[in-house]
């Protein structure tokens, strides 16, 4: 089983504990007409692809649930959950990894392990993954000195194939998590899921 399944599992148990075995089997149903669509993940050369694997499962989860006639909101509020309770430090070390890279961005040799990043990133390793584009320049990033810019979001394109676009703006929440968990917080002008050109990351500390 993948690492993040027992999230999904724990969540829906929650939620729905008289027909969560019942949803278990169409979340998996509905992951195996979708995991072809993110087997690239495990390979590509892009890391930003590396997430697609657990998209998908998310948008298995969406797919199950709009079957259901669930709401928007309800959806969101369980996948919200869901991602928060992944991404949450288990113990005081990953805690501690999570704000390092928020501590030693403004070092050189954090600049020449982001440049080296960007060039990983900034390569379209599948038609339907991710580009991306990482800045260091102080006067492009709130004078943090780090940021990106997401080009193409493969999520938007794998929601957008099965016709669940309109969901995939609920990933975005993730970013704001995530970026607490480093000390930092996210400002951005738009996202591709909600009709923008690209996805904006820029960071300030958070006091």
């Amino acid at each position: 089983m993948q690492s993040y399944k027992p999230y999904f599992h724990k969540a829906i148990a929650q939620y729905y504990p008289d027909k969560s075995s019942h949803l278990h089997s169409e979340i998996e149903s509905a992951f195996h007409s979708i995991k072809d669509d993110v087997k690239f993940a495990s390979h590509s050369s892009n890391p930003m692809d590396k997430r697609m694997d657990i998209a998908g499962y998310f948008l298995a989860t969406v797919k199950a649930l709009d079957k259901q006639s669930e709401s928007f909101e309800r959806i969101q509020e369980l996948l919200v959950v869901i991602a928060k309770d992944y991404v949450r430090p288990k113990n005081r070390f990953q805690k501690f990894l999570k704000k390092l890279p928020a501590k030693i961005v403004s070092t050189s040799f954090a600049r020449m392990l982001l440049r080296k990043l960007d060039r990983k990133v900034s390569t379209r390793a599948h038609p339907d993954g991710f580009v991306t584009k990482i800045i260091i320049d102080k006067k492009e990033t709130l004078g943090f000195g780090y940021g990106f810019d997401i080009i193409e979001c493969g999520i938007c394109k794998l929601f957008e194939k099965h016709k669940l676009k309109k969901y995939a703006s609920i990933l975005c929440e993730v970013d704001h998590i995530t970026s607490g968990l480093a000390g930092l917080k996210l400002i951005r002008s738009g996202t591709i899921a909600n009709g923008a050109k690209k996805c904006d990351f820029r960071f300030i500390r958070d006091k």
